[in-house]
């Protein structure tokens, strides 16, 4: 190992579901990593499927490691996300899962892409994450979205958004998905929301479903608040927010949701020559020009 490598001592972080397949990829990882010499440290999903003690929780691998390898899908990856980025430690994604849009290292190409990264040659780009605060309630963050939907019931629910204090529109759907750049490519894409370069300071704003053909996406920039209120005959208890698909907050009534830019950003890591379009390109099937 370079004694100029900026990854000294490294965080293993594993997505909860076992699997023989995770467990080797875990063990190629820790091989590897002993041989260049480097530590590291153990997260308790991590430890557990590599049957270790000794494991530390995110937080405070965050505080003591220089760089975190999460192996799993974008799931775990959206998790560890908004565990560690205010420690601003950098993650960098073993792809285990489906899609893979943050996690972009395949298992086979794992070793090779390590060493080039212990060695400083890599990419490293910042991605902005979401605060919502429902009411009295913990903030909570999302890298992915933010969404406002219907819970238990199927009618539409009704709410007004506001933007900076600037009033929107009286909005009937079945919900409206505020989303980061990076998750332009997930749930706002399904609702017909427009992909947003990772680098942009923006949030899209995508309704589910809406009643009025003419309410479509719009953009805006990330320095803005979001504010949206339930209304009309919509009940909140019949209403939900949900961050990145895995925190969910209840609404009461009055509550204000508020959404804003969380002030550090994610440090994500790729192999060096990360061409976003190329992987967008892989990912959702677009067709190459004739040859």
């Amino acid at each position: 190992m370079s004694s100029h490598s900026p990854f000294k001592h490294v965080a293993l972080i594993a997505k909860p579901d076992a699997t023989p397949r995770l467990r080797e990829t875990l063990e190629r990882a820790l091989r590897f990593l002993g041989e260049r010499r480097v530590s590291v440290s153990l997260a308790p999903q991590a430890a557990q499927h590599l049957g270790k003690s000794g494991a530390l929780e995110l937080t405070e691998l965050g505080q003591r490691c220089d760089l975190a390898i999460v192996v799993g899908g974008d799931g775990t990856l959206l998790h560890s996300a908004r565990e560690l980025v205010d420690t601003e430690i950098p993650l960098l994604g073993i792809n285990l899962g489906r899609l893979g849009f943050l996690v972009d290292i395949t298992p086979e190409h794992m070793c090779d892409m390590l060493g080039a990264i212990l060695d400083g040659d890599y990419e490293q780009e910042e991605r902005m994450l979401l605060r919502c605060q429902v009411g009295e309630q913990a903030a909570q963050l999302a890298l992915n979205d933010v969404v406002l939907h219907k819970w238990n019931i199927a009618r539409m629910i009704e709410f007004e958004t506001w933007v900076n204090d600037g009033f929107i529109d009286t909005q009937r759907s079945d919900g409206l998905i505020i989303s980061t750049p990076t998750g332009s490519t997930a749930y706002a894409l399904s609702g017909g929301g427009p992909l947003l370069s990772p680098s942009l300071e923006a949030m899209a704003l995508v309704p589910i479903c809406p009643h009025t053909l003419s309410n479509r996406p719009i953009v805006v920039h990330s320095q803005n608040e979001i504010r949206i209120r339930v209304c009309g005959r919509t009940d909140p208890a019949h209403v939900r927010v949900t961050c990145d698909g895995q925190a969910i907050l209840t609404i009461a009534d009055g509550d204000d949701i508020l959404i804003r830019r969380h002030d550090k950003p994610l440090h994500l890591l790729h192999p060096a020559g990360h061409d976003h379009f190329q992987l967008l390109r892989t990912k959702l099937g677009w067709g190459e020009p004739p040859s």
